[in-house]
């Protein structure tokens, strides 16, 4: 028996859709934090020594945690060939602001401090904003459009056509994912802040998280009710081969009312993905009332797990929709990377993830504690 064989192909695919799901809670997990305290600089700190602390806070980790982000976009591109490819190039726009948001922080970090002009560091300090602002309203959008179908097709030789353009991008449905991505990493970042600060800035942290929690209960909640009510899904029409060959065209796809919540009916035990985005974001809200900072953090962070969970889960099998070419659609069983491949992929991650993840505990171990202003002032190393 050759052995990749070991593992049957449906099985494989059903892995690789489980660890990019992984991966992308992963980055929203450690990241989204980074990206949080971005938004909340000019807010949480009112001097340049508070803001120093903030940044601070993040400095040492921010690095380390966009490796998330790498290894979800290495992923898509080793085992979802046909997604990279879609996404990649009609998200060309959208990606490159994400890029270009994302470059500001360090440049932001190293630069800020360099002068001691109050106008340079303000400037900065908004640059940081943007940073965090625009990569979360941008991943919010793109998964509101993902929920509704994105505009491309295929040609019979697999050649692949978008139709859509960057403000097609930005519909009503897309901006309130946006607008609920970048709530939930605001209080994921106040959730950081208060673990990590002390005094006024912890205070400042609280309140602003407390809004973003009641923001994000009340924009999820309104997003359901709209993917209910006014977005149509899509489903398999016909039998489908989960070890067949990757084949976009070789399926009939049709959209539907409510084909969305169709999985939540045939398997109940899904309905705790959307439970745990609610629960975890009112347990964050409780905890940052009550003072129990790590507990803030870990609700925080089930919350994200909840909620990018739902999305995952409601969509399955399907990867990517196609708005305009339905049968076009990308699914778990004909989008992937062939079986050998999945399987050699599977063992280096097996190999590299948990190394990752060790190594990233470690950090926050060695880093634990709150920093304080002394920290800034004696330390020759602080932003």
């Amino acid at each position: 028996m050759i052995l990749h064989e070991l593992l049957t192909y449906e099985t494989l695919r059903v892995i690789w859709w489980v660890l990019l799901g992984v991966l992308l809670i992963g980055f929203a997990a450690t990241d989204g934090f980074d990206l949080g305290v971005g938004m909340l600089l000019p807010f949480a700190g009112q001097t340049d020594m508070e803001r120093r602390v903030v940044i601070n806070t993040i400095g040492p980790v921010w690095e380390g945690n966009q490796v998330w982000l790498v290894l979800g976009g290495g992923a898509i591109f080793a085992a979802w060939p046909p997604l990279y490819a879609v996404s990649f190039s009609g998200f060309y726009i959208a990606m490159f602001a994400i890029l270009a948001a994302l470059i500001l922080r360090p440049v932001g970090f190293k630069y800020r401090s360099k002068r001691e002009s109050a106008r340079w560091r303000g400037n900065w300090d908004w640059a940081l904003f943007v940073g965090g602002f625009v990569p979360s309203l941008i991943f919010g959008v793109a998964v509101g459009n993902v929920l509704q179908g994105v505009p491309f097709r295929l040609g019979s030789d697999l050649r692949i056509f978008y139709d859509g353009g960057f403000f097609g991008l930005l519909n009503p449905f897309a901006l309130l994912c946006g607008l609920l991505s970048v709530a939930m990493l605001a209080m994921h970042g106040s959730a950081w802040l208060v673990l990590k600060t002390s005094g006024p800035v912890a205070g400042r942290a609280r309140r602003f998280g407390s809004w973003a929690a009641m923001a994000t209960v009340l924009l999820y909640a309104a997003g359901g009710l709209a993917l209910w009510l006014f977005i149509d899904g899509y489903r398999i029409a016909g039998a489908i081969d989960p070890n067949g060959p990757s084949n976009p065209l070789a399926k009939t796809v049709e959209i539907a009312p409510g084909a969305w919540f169709a999985n939540y009916a045939a398997h109940p035990w899904m309905l705790a993905a959307p439970a745990l985005g609610f629960l975890g974001a009112l347990g964050a809200l409780w905890s940052l009332n009550s003072g129990r900072e790590v507990r803030t953090l870990l609700l925080s962070k089930l919350a994200i797990f909840g909620i990018i969970s739902s999305v995952g889960l409601s969509m399955f099998p399907f990867i990517l929709p196609s708005s305009v070419m339905p049968g076009a659609s990308l699914t778990v069983w004909d989008a992937s990377s062939s079986h050998l491949t999945l399987f050699i992929m599977l063992v280096c991650t097996g190999i590299f993830l948990p190394i990752i993840a060790l190594y990233t505990s470690w950090v926050y171990k060695v880093l634990w504690g709150k920093v304080e202003e002394k920290d800034i002032t004696e330390g020759g190393h602080a932003y």
